[in-house]
């Protein structure tokens, strides 16, 4: 691919992926961020009933990535059927487990709560946000398959609209729904759940009705229904290794926050403003992994291994500096959120500190989001994220992160710092194993029948 027209890509695709997931982000920030002018423990509560979400987006990434290896080589090969059918029956799976999560936040929310904190105030706060923030499960689940499914035909800067349209109209229901403003009471944690709930019923709706106006991929109810065998079983072959990746991160990541939630409030209000930074501006390697992934597989789906393998090093290039500038920019914002940020003394401290280390895992980030969560992925290889994964956070960090908060009684800032090593040490054996091109394959059924799946 000429380096212009591979540039050109970067704009019409990257670029508005990774602007939508910056909207994704500061729209799962905007709760946290209107809640800390309310007080400390609405910030705290909130970011730590968040997390159920984040357990949810990790089961919907699971099946967004493979979906999107999918869809992108089956366009890429341009078989629109095989894309109908597989986004038919993605969209079943997507909805049943939607439907758990709502039932679950909306029946058990005190439980659940229990399982971050031991803080009564904190439970009963977050609980109130689950319970009414719990019919949004059903919109994101949905509206999530479809967005994909718009980035991957070609309409990356639709489902960036979409986003930001629903992030606006969050942003503008949170105003007066927490504060109490133009006529509405002041309902705090709940009226942000409410704005949460309607911002993602709109996107649900328009993302539906979008793909339907296009037209070149329907969501027919007999695919939902009676989902394609072959192609089934082709993703689930890869989309179990991906959900068992998924989870085994996801779960990791969200014990890093419960021995976070057990060494005490500052720490708690502390983590959850470092996180709304790290979130809000590593969304341009996330966008970088994204595209990648599609970019990729499209050649793939075509046998353009060469091409793909031209591609991949390119992304690798991009993400590293754009890695280096994400860093850069949280060490330079770092004086004005710490000035912004209304927080105790202690948690001012512990901020100060974390945002240092939000630096340099941004840089290393941008390098895994694009291996582990990008390009290998695109062409079948799900195994190694898998295994990376497992002993880096369940052998490595978790238990020293363990250790450090409750038998070494380490301070906070040094637990802080061990619990933020992984994307570091992933990064070594991702680049070692990108060397290997062992991610170049094509997987659709054609391909599969043939001696072209390999190179």
């Amino acid at each position: 691919m000429p380096r212009r027209e591979f540039l050109t890509h970067v704009f019409t695709l990257a670029l508005p992926i990774a602007f939508q997931q910056f909207m994704l982000a500061l729209s799962s920030c905007a709760d946290g961020l209107m809640l800390g002018g309310v007080g400390q423990n609405e910030l705290s509560a909130v970011s730590l009933a968040t997390q159920f979400q984040f357990i949810f987006n990790l089961i919907l990434a699971a099946l967004i990535l493979g979906m999107s290896m999918l869809v992108a080589q089956y366009w890429g090969a341009r078989d629109r059927g095989a894309v109908e059918r597989v986004f038919g029956f993605v969209v079943r799976y997507a909805g049943l487990v939607a439907a758990l999560f709502a039932a679950a936040t909306l029946l058990a929310p005190e439980l659940l709560m229990s399982l971050m904190t031991n803080d009564a105030t904190l439970v009963a706060l977050g609980a109130r946000y689950l319970r009414v923030s719990s019919v949004s499960y059903l919109f994101i689940g949905i509206s999530q398959m479809a967005i994909c499914l718009l980035k991957n035909i070609g309409a990356a800067a639709a489902s960036m609209m979409i986003s930001t349209v629903g992030v606006v109209i969050h942003v503008a229901l949170n105003l007066p729904l927490i504060y109490g403003m133009g006529g509405c009471p002041a309902l705090g944690v709940e009226g942000a759940a409410v704005s949460t709930v309607i911002s993602r019923g709109i996107e649900l709706a328009w993302s539906l009705l979008l793909i339907r106006r296009i037209g070149v991929v329907r969501l027919r109810w007999r695919h939902i229904a009676r989902p394609d065998a072959a192609l089934r079983k082709d993703f689930w072959r890869y989309t179990i290794v991906l959900l068992g990746n998924e989870l085994v991160w996801g779960c990791g990541f969200t014990m890093y926050t419960v021995i976070m939630g057990h060494l005490g409030a500052d720490a708690v209000a502390a983590n959850a403003i470092a996180n709304i930074v790290k979130d809000l501006l590593v969304c341009m390697c996330s966008g970088m992994g994204n595209a990648g992934s599609i970019m990729v597989g499209n050649m793939l789906g075509r046998n353009d291994f060469a091409g793909a393998r031209l591609a991949g090093r390119r992304f690798c290039l991009l993400s590293a500096i754009v890695g280096v500038l994400t860093g850069l920019t949280i060490l330079a914002i770092r004086p004005l959120v710490l000035e912004l940020a209304s927080l105790t003394p202690q948690a001012h401290d512990y901020l100060s500190v974390m945002l240092l280390v939000c630096a340099y895992y941004a840089a290393c980030k941008s390098m895994t989001g694009l291996t582990i969560g990008g390009i290998f992925p695109a062409g079948g290889d799900v195994r190694f994220g898998l295994a990376c994964d497992s002993i880096v956070m369940w052998v490595i960090v978790v238990p020293i992160g363990l250790l450090a908060a409750f038998v070494w009684h380490l301070p906070v800032i040094w637990v802080y710092v061990l619990l933020n090593t992984d994307e570091c040490i992933k990064m070594i054996p991702a680049l070692l194993h990108y060397r290997r091109h062992r991610w170049l394959r094509n997987v659709t059924r054609s391909a599969l029948n043939s001696s072209d799946a390999v190179e």
